[in-house]
């Protein structure tokens, strides 16, 4: 296949994975040491590879998230040729996954998408609990302020008593 562009391949292989079942990853991309313009590419399945376990001995201990490459080698690489146009090189069609098809030929919510309909989920948890939180604060501040001023104003009884006992005992301590 022929393409008048990069973009254009690339829309190509997406509408396809759409129709197909599966979600695309754009991944390498070769370019010109003259130019810098990019040469080829290549897109996948968004299951293919496999994502690296790093496991860091400095630093803090990062939580393990799940991981939604299953080594798939469903790809393809498109390259510029000399006249401009973009010419599909290579072409794996085969998943080592079930496809996701829906009765009008779209794929179903991807991985992407259901991590961020999770992620949106425990946010809105969040901001429930932070809302719960505020007000228990708000209501411990308010209830310290309250105790504040009652221990003040006790203490302000406390020292006019000792003030009146001082007064009646320098008065005592002067008719003597």
């Amino acid at each position: 296949m022929e393409f008048e562009s990069e973009d254009a391949a690339r829309r190509f292989y997406i509408e396809y994975a759409r129709r197909v079942g599966f979600v695309v990853r754009i991944m390498q991309r070769r370019r010109s040491g003259i130019d810098g313009r990019t040469l080829a590419r290549r897109l996948g399945c968004n299951k293919q590879g496999f994502s690296p376990n790093h496991k860091s001995t400095i630093g803090p201990d990062k939580k393990t998230r799940s991981s939604a490459r299953e080594g798939c080698k469903a790809t393809i690489l498109v390259k510029m040729e000399k006249s401009g146009k973009w010419v599909v090189t290579r072409f794996e069609k085969d998943h080592n996954h079930p496809l996701v098809v829906t009765a009008n030929g779209f794929s179903t919510t991807g991985d992407k998408d259901k991590k961020i309909e999770e992620l949106t989920k425990e946010l809105e948890h969040q901001e429930q609990l932070c809302a719960v939180y505020r007000e228990r604060l708000l209501s411990f501040m308010n209830n310290v302020e309250e105790q504040t001023e009652e221990l003040s104003s006790k203490i302000k009884v406390i020292i006019d008593n000792v003030r009146k006992v001082e007064s009646e005992v320098q008065k005592f301590s002067n008719r003597r």
